[in-house]
């Protein structure tokens, strides 16, 4: 058969395995002798001979998100406590840098969000990255004031 010609329907006829010796496919129909790979059924699947395989050589990824940024959430009910224990101070705002320096907030996070649990009974000025629009509410009834930060 010449493949250079353009014809487009070439139809190739089907190997005809284990159909005696004159077929050139017969006995063992092209599959050598012995071994697993002569048998039925058996599928080497990602196996490398021994070699590390490629699914084990790479990193695990799964449902972990790589560009995960770690977001901390914090309640009225905890603010207003953090405030009555006097950790907070009612004049200074607060964001995320100054709730890191006194301990609140860990090191990681890089975010923070203000959710509604609880009640506030103290005025407060906040900035933060995110907010409930229950929590603005509530913040806003008692007199202070939220200031969400614009992200992209």
């Amino acid at each position: 058969m010449n493949f250079l010609s353009n014809n487009v329907k070439i139809k190739r006829p089907k190997k005809r395995l284990g159909r005696g010796i004159g077929s050139g496919k017969g006995k063992t129909s092209g599959r050598g002798v012995k071994g697993q790979k002569s048998r039925s059924g058996v599928a080497i699947k990602s196996f490398e001979g021994g070699q590390m395989p490629l699914y084990r050589r790479l990193p695990k990824r799964g449902f972990n998100p790589i560009n995960k940024s770690k977001i901390a959430k914090i309640n009225l009910d905890q603010l207003q406590n953090f405030l009555n224990n006097k950790k907070i101070d009612h004049d200074d705002q607060i964001n995320l840098e100054s709730l890191k320096k006194k301990k609140i907030i860990g090191k990681s996070y890089l975010k923070f969000k203000i959710l509604a649990n609880g009640n506030l009974t103290s005025k407060i000025n906040i900035e933060a990255d995110f907010s409930s629009v229950a929590a603005k509410d509530k913040i806003e009834k008692v007199g202070g004031v939220i200031k969400i930060k614009n992200l992209k």
